[in-house]
């Protein structure tokens, strides 16, 4: 019997694509993407009313070496149906979403081949209607057909194109119209610059920029936007697309990372860096002096360029911002800001939420770098969001300033820790929501300590010490049998010391914690 609910990451799928890795044995095969091709078109075959082979879908993937299998798997599950077909080779997560939008295109449903940043070996699926992308809610009901041939027939019948395959080397495939995507996706980014920044064609004239793309997807951005428009991208870095990612992490959230892409700034002397994750749906950047503008300071920057034409909107995070960023949204820049949970699906529809509720929020920003604009579908395009920091930069750059100037009045926390602590009970999710209630009472009920109001995801606890000030949050992992904790204190020092108390009440749960890590 199939069972493939373990490879829904929320609202994502994402598995184990390759061998190479002790002890990880591979869970999203050929076979694997067929059936779940399968059950994407039955779900959109119910969710739009039309017959599958009236249908326009499409694919994407970024360079990840068992992408084309899995390309291959998904036509299995989409061309015995009719379904029409494009294959867009190495795209974005974000301008397949476009390819709904893009009237070049008009796509039904796409799909775009992506583990994120997740190591080589990973890879998984994104889906996108004209709607969004699809929630948690939707990738359930899409493993439910996925699992089962008859469940679901009512909406997508037989087979009406079995004999519509052809044959590769041997191997019978069927296949999908290659088209080029980018290119159009490139022009829609280089009319937003030059519109934005109101200097004719070149408008990057002058600007050295440099672009890392972690040899993920996003290349692009430096050859097929920056350059065009006049940029000088010489010093940008792993450009071309590997899906070994051989010289760094594809994440915005890595160290490594950042700090690659900040000494390349500083030793090229640059004005400006920008970095993406692998599929480019998240972006973070850096200044003239390789500080980075990231987590924290990613919010503070799409807020406020969003601030600039819309005052006193709503700006949504996650759960893990610290208060400085409060202060800079609310006091500095003037804004709202409503801290949510974690997953970038859960700021999004909360803004989408509030919207609805009449309450004006044109920001849905994790600090791992996703950023959805009001403007921009809600989408979360580490490029958009790219695009409108280079915009900024340029107007700057003509005034004699730099970008780090919009940031003006930004504090950090002096000391920060993140650790994630294994729950080894085997109900983990109970034990997870047992200490979490057990610490709120004992939050409540310890000198210095005071619970955090409102808070919407874990238990949050100011500390208000003599010496010792800050926050830390202890809340349950998304999926996994973890609870991360995040410690963010006003003194050097003093994480360490938030940890020891945290550590102490922890103890008591060494049967269901594995407390080493703190």
């Amino acid at each position: 019997m199939k069972n493939y609910k373990k490879l829904q990451n929320g609202s994502d799928i994402r598995g184990i694509s390759l061998t190479g890795i002790p002890g990880e044995i591979p869970n999203l095969t050929e076979m694997v993407a067929k059936d779940i091709g399968r059950g994407f078109v039955t779900w959109l075959c119910k969710k739009t009313g039309k017959n599958a082979e009236e249908l326009v879908l499409a694919i994407g993937r970024d360079p990840r070496t068992s992408g084309p299998k899995l390309l291959d798997g998904l036509m299995y599950g989409f061309g015995p149906y009719g379904c029409k077909v494009y294959d867009f080779g190495i795209a974005s997560t974000p301008a397949m979403f476009m390819a709904t939008q893009f009237p070049e295109y008009k796509c039904d449903g796409t799909v775009m081949i992506t583990a994120s940043h997740l190591p080589w070996n990973r890879n998984g699926f994104k889906f996108f209607t004209p709607e969004g992308g699809l929630n948690k809610t939707d990738i359930a009901e899409i493993i439910k057909y996925a699992e089962n041939e008859d469940v679901g027939f009512e909406h997508i019948g037989d087979p009406t194109n079995e004999d519509g395959h052809v044959h590769r080397l041997g191997k019978v495939v069927w296949a999908a119209e290659k088209a080029d995507l980018m290119t159009l996706y490139c022009d829609h980014l280089k009319k937003i610059i030059i519109d934005g920044v109101g200097r004719g064609e070149t408008p990057l004239k002058g600007m050295k920029i440099t672009v890392d793309a972690g040899n993920g997807s996003g290349g692009f951005f430096a050859t097929r936007v920056l350059k065009p428009l006049g940029a000088d991208i010489s010093s940008s870095q792993f450009l071309e697309p590997d899906g070994m990612f051989e010289n760094h992490a594809p994440n915005p959230e890595d160290k490594a990372a950042m700090h690659a892409i900040s000494m390349q700034v500083i030793t090229k002397q640059t004005d400006l860096g920008i970095i993406f994750d692998t599929d480019v749906d998240r972006s973070a950047a850096v200044d003239s002096r390789g500080f980075e503008i990231a987590r924290n300071a990613i919010v503070a920057m799409a807020a406020a360029l969003v601030a600039e034409d819309h005052p006193g909107t709503t700006v949504v995070t996650d759960s893990i911002t610290s208060r400085q960023l409060t202060a800079f949204l609310e006091d500095k820049l003037g804004l709202k800001h409503y801290r949510f949970k974690r997953g970038y699906r859960n700021v999004i529809n909360k803004a989408v939420e509030l919207n609805a509720e009449g309450i004006d929020s044109q920001l849905a920003i994790e600090t791992s770098g996703h950023a959805a604009l009001k403007e921009n579908y809600f989408l979360d395009d580490g490029a958009y969001l790219a695009t409108k920091i280079v915009i900024k930069a340029a107007k700057l750059f003509a005034e004699g300033k730099k970008i780090d100037s919009v940031l003006e009045g930004l504090e950090n926390p002096a000391d920060e820790a993140e650790i994630r602590i294994p729950i080894v009970a085997e109900d983990f999710a109970a034990a997870g929501d047992e200490i979490l209630e057990e610490l709120a009472e004992f939050a409540k009920a310890s000198e210095g300590l005071s619970l955090e109001e409102p808070n919407y995801e874990g238990v949050r606890i100011n500390f208000n010490m003599e010496g010792l000030t800050g926050w830390c949050l202890l809340r349950k992992s998304l999926h996994d049998p973890i609870m991360p904790m995040n410690i963010a204190a006003d003194q050097k020092g003093g994480a360490k010391k938030m940890k020891e108390i945290m550590a102490g009440f922890l103890g008591r749960y060494e049967e269901k914690l594995n407390l080493g890590v703190l």
